[in-house]
């Protein structure tokens, strides 16, 4: 059993004070409970700089998280005791997220410890809508040498929040990872564990005659093998699969532009298909 704990802090790192009811005496926003915890209310408004924490009694955790209605339930793997979520309300935060993100006053949190069988599923294991720009905790986490301007709408954890709309960019639904017309731009993946995988789908942005699209990209792993992957002009994903590996990390980078007008190439999402093998939740 796990002990999970859920907490709302303000900016001074106090714990927020909210109503589970409106008709309901103020009362702190914190729940404990062993392998899933909620925290709900109805009279709560969140500020910029408030943090959401989730503790664990035991590292090396998989959990299914919902820290806000419009972020889609995740699997996530926090390897220490601890995830911090800090809650941005910044103008360029809020372009990169639907209008009711943390907005409003009825919200709802949980936490549960994931089974054996649904860490044995096949899966898109970089798959996380709950990522951030810096990483704070949770796995996985995507990261660049490289993001457009730093605005949140071409973040490299856009490529992973499973978010496929590719026919336009900027403000949400239409994130993207921007490579700033870097020529050495590189994407990874940091799964925070050993996974086998087999397969990965790249959906390239595709607001033509604005973006250009790449013919060639190079994956790279942790194990220090790679595979080059010819891409065409498609605003559907495009997969590709290769002999198993085990790795805890992938690199998208060596991206070879198509020779056309504009500067602008783009990842929408990445996908990166297989199983966790390892067991920390038994």
């Amino acid at each position: 059993m796990t002990q999970i704990s859920l907490t709302i802090y303000d900016q001074k790192h106090q714990v927020k004070q909210g109503k589970r009811a409106p008709e309901s005496e103020s009362t702190l926003l914190q729940a404990t409970a062993e392998d899933f915890v909620t925290l709900a209310s109805q009279e709560c408004c969140y500020e910029d700089g408030d943090k959401i924490v989730v503790s664990l009694s035991r590292s090396g955790q998989f959990v299914w998280v919902t820290l806000d209605e419009t972020l889609a339930t995740t699997l996530v793997y926090i390897k220490g005791n601890e995830w911090i979520y800090p809650v941005n309300l910044s103008k360029n935060a809020k372009e990169a997220a639907p209008e009711g993100r943390f907005a409003g006053k009825s919200h709802y949190l949980s936490v549960r410890v994931a089974t054996k069988e649904e860490l044995a599923a096949y899966r898109n294991v970089a798959l996380n809508p709950h990522d951030q720009k810096e990483f704070l905790g949770a796995y996985p986490h995507a990261h660049a040498n490289v993001e457009t301007r730093d605005d949140a709408t071409f973040f490299a954890c856009n490529a992973i929040d499973g978010i496929f709309a590719n026919t336009s960019h900027g403000n949400y639904p239409y994130g993207s990872w921007g490579i700033n017309q870097q020529a050495d731009a590189a994407l990874t993946i940091d799964f925070g564990h050993e996974v086998s995988i087999d397969q990965c789908a790249l959906t390239l942005r595709a607001d033509f005659p604005h973006d250009s699209y790449w013919q060639q990209v190079t994956l790279a792993f942790s194990d220090g093998s790679q595979e080059i992957l010819h891409t065409v002009k498609s605003s559907q994903p495009q997969r590709f699969s290769f002999q198993p590996r085990t790795v805890t990390w992938v690199k998208l980078h060596e991206l070879i532009q198509n020779d056309d007008p504009s500067p602008f190439p783009a990842l929408t999402q990445i996908e990166v298909f297989g199983r966790s093998i390892q067991e920390e939740n038994a």
